[in-house]
């Protein structure tokens, strides 16, 4: 049984940890002084690729990051860190002409993939609200307003009820819609709905607009109806335009991740009923979620049933949110079982992935139990988001 005491001194770590490794680490070697805004990569070995490409996601991750440290700090250096982020967005990622935010600029911040990814302006819709929530900027409110309306406009299929995976700079439809090259080619996908209910979640909380409650609602019913598998309680990933689900992987981050995010999402909404369906919902998620973990408290990446083949690589974003979805567990339904995990996962976190030479997070820790030197130490994907909303979380419940 975990004592108060023992909460405590585990909030207290990731306090630190947050202050004095993360933070730190984005602040010192990641700001690009030659052509603004923020280098596209730091490689896994440490070196800074200067002529990296610079993705539309890290700089609403950073910006998300540094607006939220600054609200619940109060730091300066935070809040100039996310300043340099909101603008660089608005004067190389926003498309003046077509609206929402590119895809991808090159090194000195001329677009080089101009294509709208959903997912994207998602995060533009979190970065931009979370600025606002910490500086009261009003044009990043309003961007974070057109931006809504333009997904609602273009992406949302009203007679197959979802969000269109992608499409082109003038939002029109294009042939390849992948997210990564990791990822099917799918007209829906799991994640990119869950990325739009988080940043509906957070503009919610700030712009209490009709239709804007109605898509949020909306959004929380298709995770409930169509991605949550019926029979299993994982989330499946990748859908058809009738969404019909074509792959069986199961993602154990992802699960634990939309288990929290849904009970956000619910009481946001302050509707007793919707609250009651997702409680129970997410419940049943976190706890199949749980099929993840191994002994040592780590959280494995993906296991395929069909094939029996499970991915044991401990990947830093499917630990950061197996400590804030088991914690929000604990929270929810005063499972000490789940703060057990949670704590258990952060033990591992500590001993393993933490770079203390560095900075940061290893990518990941391979099958063998060695850091993973080969995917980056900062770049497209590897952000400071799940770790450091991990640490507010778990600290102040900052959203």
């Amino acid at each position: 049984m975990m004592l108060l005491n023992d909460i405590n001194s585990f909030k207290k770590e990731l306090d630190d940890e947050l202050i004095h490794n993360i933070l730190p680490f984005w602040i010192n070697r990641m700001q690009d002084m030659v052509n603004g805004g923020f280098y596209g990569c730091i490689n896994g070995k440490g070196k800074v690729i200067k002529d990296a490409h610079k993705g539309s996601v890290l700089n609403t991750r950073i910006l998300w990051t540094f607006s939220a440290a600054y609200r619940l700090y109060g730091n300066k250096e935070y809040l100039e860190v996310a300043t340099r982020a909101q603008k660089y967005l608005l004067k190389n990622f926003i498309d003046k002409k077509y609206k929402g935010v590119y895809w991808q600029l090159n090194h000195t911040g001329s677009p080089s993939n101009s294509k709208k990814q959903v997912y994207a302006q998602a995060f533009a819709i979190y970065g931009l609200t979370e600025y606002w929530h910490a500086t009261g900027d009003g044009d990043s409110l309003e961007l974070s307003i057109e931006i809504f309306k333009v997904i609602e406009e273009y992406c949302f299929k009203h007679k197959t009820n979802g969000y269109v995976e992608a499409l082109s700079e003038e939002w029109q439809p294009i042939e390849d819609m992948r997210l990564s090259s990791k990822d099917e080619n799918m007209y829906y996908t799991m994640n990119t709905h869950l990325h739009i209910l988080e940043a509906y979640t957070k503009l919610y909380s700030v712009w209490k607009d009709t239709n804007l409650k109605g898509s949020l609602r909306n959004l929380i019913e298709v995770f409930l109806d169509k991605i949550i598998d019926k029979d299993t309680n994982h989330l499946n990933l990748f859908f058809d335009e009738n969404w019909k689900s074509s792959n069986k992987k199961i993602s154990f981050g992802h699960d634990i991740e939309a288990a929290w995010l849904l009970n956000e999402a619910a009481l946001m909404l302050e509707d007793k009923e919707i609250i009651e369906r997702v409680r129970f919902k997410s419940n049943l998620i976190a706890n199949t979620a749980s099929d993840g973990f191994m002994s040592d408290g780590s959280m494995i990446y993906e296991y395929n049933p069909h094939t029996d083949n499970i991915d044991k690589e401990r990947h830093w974003w499917v630990q950061a949110e197996a400590v804030t979805g088991f914690y929000q567990h604990y929270i929810q339904h005063d499972n000490e079982e789940s703060l057990i995990k949670a704590f258990n996962c952060w033990n591992y976190i500590k001993k393993n992935l933490i770079d203390k030479d560095q900075g940061e997070w290893y990518w990941s820790i391979l099958e063998d139990g060695t850091p993973n030197i080969n995917d980056d130490k900062a770049g497209f994907w590897k952000c400071p988001y799940h770790n450091s909303r991990m640490c507010m979380i778990l600290n102040n419940k900052i959203l």
